[in-house]
């Protein structure tokens, strides 16, 4: 009987950026990808996500997804068998972090949308990822999202409240992983995640950013075979 696996995306992405371990995995996982593109609060992605889910599965997320499966630990956490967090942190925006989110939502009020930009993806994906089908794949996510959906997903992202007083109560099993060279949620960030949840594993992947579903495919959908084995 296949495992039901609910997988949920980052900001500016979609079911793509899980193909390779929807295709890895497809043996032992019954794949779901949540639309992360409608609201504009965790909260209301989080109930849209749950109302469509089966009534349990195992919870694969990266980045914003974090965000969302923090919710989702808070609105049903009878609902998680497993828990897997990748790229993402437990806190909220320092002052900085939140002014540059804010900055970019005005000048796209009055502007016009240019997706994940030559300058800004850097700051996603590993220097070594930046040529070739992992960034194409990533600018192409970002112009499907969208203009209206990137809007909605900052807003979420900003007004998302703060999991580090939360990461106590969760009490299945967990894998955290993150790049060593992620600039948008430092290792520092999972290694956050992973010392306040017991019995948490982490895991640092190599030369690569942002992005580890996309960056280390392969490794990436080992990690999760695993974990949905034990």
């Amino acid at each position: 009987m296949l495992t039901p696996v609910l997988f949920l995306p980052g900001l500016l992405c979609d079911a793509t950026l899980w193909r390779a371990q929807i295709d890895d995995l497809a043996d032992i996982a019954a794949p779901m990808v949540a639309d992360l593109t409608l609201d504009d609060s965790v909260a209301a992605m989080a109930a849209r996500t749950l109302a469509a889910a089966p009534p349990r599965f195992s919870l694969v997320a990266l980045s914003m997804g974090g965000y969302v499966a923090f919710e989702i630990m808070r609105q049903a956490p009878e609902r998680v068998v497993r828990l897997a967090l990748l790229a993402t942190s437990a806190a909220p925006d320092d002052a900085a972090r939140a002014a540059e989110r804010r900055g970019a939502m005005e000048s796209l009020r009055i502007g016009k949308f240019m997706g994940v930009t030559a300058r800004l993806l850097p700051q996603l994906v590993h220097p070594s990822h930046v040529e070739g089908p992992v960034g194409e794949a990533v600018t192409a996510m970002a112009q499907r999202v969208g203009r209206d959906a990137f809007l909605r997903q900052q807003q979420a992202i900003l007004t998302r409240p703060d999991s580090r007083p939360a990461l106590a109560t969760i009490a299945v099993p967990t894998i955290v992983g993150v790049g060593d060279g992620d600039r948008l949620t430092p290792p520092a960030a999972s290694r956050e995640i992973h010392a306040g949840i017991a019995g948490a594993r982490l895991h640092v992947f190599e030369k690569c950013g942002h992005l580890p579903a996309l960056e280390a495919p392969a490794e990436t959908s080992a990690l999760l075979r695993e974990w949905l084995q034990a």
